[in-house]
């Protein structure tokens, strides 16, 4: 009877020490090998699972021990998966209040307005601990993942700042994103003006990527979206720089060229009528609002100031001042004008020219082949058509560079064609009315003389 007694006691004793040891364990923080340790919970893993991905990401216990205390603890079936983290101080209790919680540890990446599909794919390739499932996918199979089988990618994902746990999918991120946007969407088409040319959505969201990528300053967007709209209504080309750009794709290499403007294809709205067949670049929630209420304008043409803001204008005539004000002062970026901005120069306006020698000569545009001769000038040239200044009384002229005079044969004939060329170009240029005696810019002459500085007789 005693001997039965001790053994009670005893095993009292053990059950306390055992009891006190893990109640002391369990309220020790948890040693780790660095800073930190990191474990991302598959669906599927069983608790003994998850106790040796702990022990392996660097906490100093035995997997054992984090077994017993998941399985013991009765909630072993609730730990959910996701990507955890732990630092120092970190005791086994809070361990798994955390995976029970779904206290994941989680980072985040942004799609920007006005980015293309191809920008959003290499920032989902750039981004922390995310698997990229679909980067063996072309855009098409990427949409017809995401149930859109057919349709652009183009516009289709919401501009935003997006948290995932880390080993998430891109393919999960791009879902929210899409989804979002198809919200978005459909909300901004519910608020559209009864009175807009637009007669889908999907061509809500081509004009808001237009107006995205036109926009400098938040307070120029209704204006320029009504721009775009007038222009709609009238049947006139939008002629904007974003949408040739988006059509050229890799072969843009950031200075877009007259050849650029001219060349016709789907995306060419200087060339075309109506909005490109797909948007060009991810709008913002505020630029589908502008697209499909605009701000109420008469204005037709807008030309960047220089400072972000635009200047618009209501016609051809003072947006011609505006582009003369504003972007031929340094401006690099394009007007929207109409007509084409390859039609805005006449074909015989003149201009000027230099020969080999330096010397300035008015040649006009139309006769260019004609003054061929002219233009094959050896570096001491026999006649100067130059840009100077002469008197109807005496009738004598300075040429603004001094030629040399030969007298071979050679130097004859190019002498000759010289002066049949500056007939040529004089005769484009008009004739103002002077007075006797006025004084005229802009005459060809022809040196009489080796090294003379005034000595000319007018052509």
């Amino acid at each position: 009877m005693r001997f039965g007694r001790l053994l009670l006691l005893v095993g009292l004793a053990a059950v306390v020490a055992v009891v006190s040891l893990a109640s002391s364990w369990l309220t020790r923080p948890l040693a780790l090998a660095a800073e930190t340790a990191e474990v991302s919970i598959e669906p599927g893993r069983t608790p003994r699972e998850i106790a040796d991905a702990w022990v392996n990401a660097g906490v100093q216990t035995s997997p054992l021990l984090l077994y017993e205390w998941f399985r013991w603890s009765g909630r072993a079936r609730q730990i959910r998966a996701g990507s955890y983290e732990i630092g120092a101080g970190t005791t086994p209790i809070r361990l798994l209040d955390k995976m029970v919680r779904g206290d994941e540890t989680l980072a985040a990446v942004r799609f920007n307005e006005g980015w293309t599909f191809r920008q959003i794919r290499a920032e989902l390739a750039r981004a922390e601990s995310l698997r990229p499932s679909t980067a063996s996918l072309s855009d098409g199979e990427v949409m017809t993942v995401l149930g859109a089988a057919g349709v652009s990618p183009e516009g289709r994902f919401h501009p935003d700042t997006y948290l995932y746990s880390k080993g998430s999918s891109d393919l999960a991120v791009l879902k929210r994103a899409f989804r979002a946007m198809e919200r978005r969407l459909a909300e901004a088409w519910q608020e559209r003006d009864p009175a807009t040319p637009l007669h889908s959505a999907e061509e809500a969201l081509t004009l808001a990527s237009i107006v995205e990528k036109e926009t400098g300053t938040a307070a120029d967007r209704g204006r320029v979206a009504g721009v775009f709209v007038n222009r709609l209504r009238l049947g006139m080309p939008l002629q904007t720089d974003p949408t040739v750009i988006f059509g050229l794709g890799t072969a843009f290499d950031g200075n877009l060229r007259k050849r650029d403007l001219l060349a016709d294809g789907p995306y060419n709205t200087y060339t075309r009528t109506g909005l490109p067949p797909t948007p060009i670049a991810v709008p913002g929630k505020a630029s589908l609002l502008a697209a499909v209420r605009p701000e109420p304008t008469k204005a037709l043409y807008f030309v960047a100031r220089g400072d972000g803001s635009s200047e618009f204008s209501e016609t051809l005539a003072d947006h011609n001042r505006a582009v003369n004000r504003f972007q031929r002062k340094g401006s690099q970026r394009r007007a929207v004008s109409s007509p084409s901005k390859a039609s805005t120069v006449p074909a015989s306006r003149p201009t000027s020219r230099r020969s080999p020698n330096g010397c300035r000569r008015p040649v006009s545009l139309s006769s260019a082949r004609a003054s061929r001769a002219a233009r094959r000038w050896p570096r001491r040239c026999a006649s100067c058509c130059c840009m100077r200044r002469w008197t109807a009384s005496p009738r004598r002229c300075s040429c603004s560079r001094r030629g040399a005079i030969t007298s071979s044969a050679s130097s004859r004939r190019r002498l000759s064609a010289a002066r049949r060329s500056c007939a040529i170009a004089s005769a484009t240029r008009p004739s103002p009315t002077r007075a006797p005696g006025a004084a005229r810019t802009s005459a060809c002459c022809v040196r009489s003389k080796p090294g003379s500085r005034t000595a000319c007789s007018p052509t």
